[in-house]
């Protein structure tokens, strides 16, 4: 699609790099209406959040270079576009024009105006590039909420070249050449590529299917996104209790809502192991979050070290009274208990100790130090 209207002068032909399948007056066809006057302005299909170029040529029919400065108007804002003349810095513009737009909202903004001047050979043409870039929140922001804003998804604009010698010379501008054109600004439809080509072409059909896109996308994305509230660690905060009914898992409040998350996720593994050295050792890791250090062999150097104080017991002719055996003292079924926390992570000694009072068989008993690195 692109407009071309020369003069003995220069002319300016207008391209839009992204060529949409709908047509803004396919509706008015449908219904009969006569649309052939606008039918010959380019229609440039903008969606909010994305950047749109558009391709500009300037071709210059004099047989010397001219200095013309290129001029657009239009019914919209003034940080929606931008004219550049430079192609190679296409990716830092589409940067700034993206922070322009996320500085300010309001869409209510008076005609825009922006030009650009640029030097042209003779018989030559010299491109340029106008980008477009719509707020992503224009169909839910504030501004497209109040009545008094109106609800205008089409603009006119309007691209003219001037020649900088009359400029110069205090002259009247009078434009070399002028090209209408239209923004239409249309949300991203994918329902509609289900349709056959002749609907795909109506504009109406695409905003009036794109009711129905809204409407049931969150429920289509819940389907997609159900295994994310079905695991604790990424599940919402009001669905955590019925996961852990699922399990038959205790709520703590006093512990944190990333141990809480962690606990519940893997409470059939604490099931499996309550009452044992293993067991322990991985509930306060899941709590304390320290390495349960499995390839270390000797128990007194880990992280969490579960040690019992008893040797090989009473041996006749390997154990000798007063030397390496005692009669008497000592505590049955007891268990020490020894933590190595981090300088910068101090653990909760009463929670430490509630969750090894629950962890461990009742008849036993244990002793806990908890050392900082």
């Amino acid at each position: 699609m692109g407009s071309t209207s020369t003069s003995k002068s220069a002319s300016l032909h207008i391209s839009p790099m992204h060529i949409s399948g709908t047509n803004a007056h396919g509706g008015d066809r449908m219904l009969g209406e006569a649309t052939e006057g606008l039918q010959q302005q380019p229609k440039i299909v903008v969606h909010p959040g994305e950047l749109c170029r558009v391709a500009l040529e300037i071709k210059n029919w004099e047989s010397q270079p001219q200095h013309l400065t290129l001029k657009l108007e239009g019914a919209f804002p003034l940080k929606w576009c931008q004219l550049q003349t430079d192609v190679e810095s296409a990716p830092q513009l589409g940067i700034a024009l993206q922070n322009s737009v996320a500085q300010t909202s309001d869409t209510s903004m008076e005609a825009a105006i922006d030009s650009v001047t640029l030097e042209v050979a003779a018989k030559k043409s010299r491109y340029a590039d106008l980008w477009f870039l719509i707020p992503d929140d224009f169909f839910e922001g504030q501004d497209a909420l109040q009545e008094s804003k109106g609800n205008e998804l089409n603009f006119r604009g309007c691209l003219s070249i001037y020649a900088n010698q009359s400029l110069s010379q205090g002259l009247s501008p009078h434009p070399i050449q002028e090209s209408n054109f239209e923004l239409n600004v249309r949300p991203r439809s994918t329902y509609t590529t289900f349709l056959p080509t002749v609907y795909q072409e109506v504009d109406y059909i695409h905003r009036f299917i794109n009711i129905f896109e809204q409407a049931f996308d969150p429920v289509v994305n819940s389907f997609t996104s159900m295994w994310a509230h079905l695991d604790p660690l990424t599940a919402p905060q009001a669905l955590l209790p019925f996961l852990a009914h699922w399990v038959d898992w205790p709520i703590d409040v006093e512990l944190d809502l990333t141990y809480q998350r962690r606990l519940i996720r893997r409470a059939v593994e604490i099931y499996r192991c309550r009452g044992t050295r293993k067991g322990l050792r991985f509930y306060l890791h899941l709590y304390t979050g320290l390495p349960l250090d499995e390839h270390i062999d000797r128990e007194a150097d880990k992280s969490i070290s579960i040690t019992e104080p008893f040797g090989q017991g009473c041996l006749f002719g390997l154990a000798y009274v007063g030397e390496d055996a005692i009669i008497g003292g000592g505590k049955p079924y007891h268990f020490d208990v020894r933590l190595r926390a981090q300088l910068n992570s101090p653990l909760d000694e009463q929670l430490v100790r509630r969750i090894i009072d629950q962890e461990k068989p009742a008849f036993c008993s244990y002793s806990l130090r908890i050392e900082t690195n």
